[in-house]
């Protein structure tokens, strides 16, 4: 039986390019080689497609974060399929370990539909809908999900009015990025303006949002055979001086770790679990997401946001959780192309 062709997409415009580089290492090392022939297709920071070599290193080396080199072969990509000097790579699948905009957000997603190609992850709307919190919260509202407290600010049209109220402390964060990249916990009336502007660094929208008391607490979904299924919940541990779960704290400092906590009152995991669920269905998700929560010192369980493509290093979050449910990273690489191919909702040729 011939093996299917997975394309492994990675690297991207968006500031979470080398986060996407370490995911698509992982992925590499771990996928079942006698079902699946990998290949792997980079896009460096500047938009250009590229075939890289299986040799090339994807991990962090001695502090220096991966990326992928402008220099290498490229790769035309259009409504066509994916060649390289004309020749077709006959992809099966595309795995789309892209990380923020142009690739978590609906845009490869919409490439793949025109071509024809199926690929891992949510849909095109799924996709827009799940990277702009600002769109997000209105429809977990909806649903009977909590959220925190905030606002929208777009870029040269908020004022000092809108700002004035807000109960501290709070949280200013873009509302397309990921990785906390552009986020900023801020204590003061005095220190919100240059958040706000740190913030537009990385979008045009910020959310400011009054901080949550409690647990930062993650739940994975998955669907198997159509069915969306939750994982166990684990819950982000502090290591260092840090005050919020940022980038450095994520990927460069080893200062957090994740634990899966046995003291949450009766019925609170479960409560989770179907509130993530909840989440993924109202967005109209598909294969794979992480959802993060709150879970206040008050007993209340606050939706913080949902991935559609989350981090997917060995180490990382959705994996972990997910090996805690008996499904070992390989088994969860295969559960999510296997859930690729047999999907039939839109690609139709």
């Amino acid at each position: 039986m011939a093996k299917t062709r997975v394309a492994i997409l990675f690297g991207g415009q968006s500031s979470e390019h080398e986060i996407s580089c370490i995911s698509a290492g992982g992925v590499l090392a771990a996928i079942d080689r006698e079902r699946f022939d990998p290949i792997l297709i980079g896009i460096t920071r500047s938009g250009k497609w590229v075939l890289v070599d299986q040799s090339t290193s994807l991990a962090i080396r001695d502090g220096k974060m991966p990326e992928v080199d402008e220099s290498l072969p490229a790769i035309n990509a259009d409504i066509h399929g994916f060649q390289v000097d004309g020749v077709p790579l006959q992809i099966d699948v595309v795995f789309p370990l892209l990380h923020g905009p142009y690739g978590e957000d609906g845009t490869v997603q919409g490439l793949c539909e025109m071509a024809g190609i199926r690929y891992v992850g949510s849909g095109v709307l799924a996709s827009a809908v799940a990277m702009d919190k600002s769109f997000a919260k209105p429809i977990f509202e909806a649903v009977g999900l909590k959220v925190a407290s905030g606002i929208v600010l777009k870029k040269g049209e908020w004022t000092a009015g809108q700002i004035e109220n807000l109960s501290y402390p709070l949280f200013v964060k873009p509302a397309r990025s990921g990785s906390s990249r552009g986020t900023t916990k801020v204590k003061s009336f005095a220190d919100l303006s240059a958040a706000i502007e740190f913030g537009f660094q990385f979008d045009t929208k910020v959310l400011i949002e009054e901080a949550i008391v409690g647990r930062e607490i993650e739940c994975g979904v998955l669907e198997i055979s159509g069915r969306a299924n939750a994982s166990p919940v684990g819950q982000i541990q502090f290591l260092g001086n840090y005050e919020f779960y940022d980038f450095e704290a994520k990927y460069l400092d080893d200062a957090t770790t994740v634990i899966f906590p046995d003291d949450l009152p009766q019925g609170v995991e479960a409560e989770i679990q179907q509130a993530a669920i909840a989440a993924f269905k109202a967005l109209g998700c598909e294969c794979l997401a992480r959802v993060d929560f709150f879970y206040s010192n008050n007993g209340e369980i606050i939706i913080n946001e949902l991935n559609t493509m989350p981090g997917f290093t060995p180490t990382s979050m959705y994996p972990k959780l997910w090996n805690r449910a008996g499904i070992n990273y390989s088994e969860l690489i295969t559960c999510l192309i296997d859930a690729a191919l047999i999907r039939s909702a839109h690609v139709t040729r």
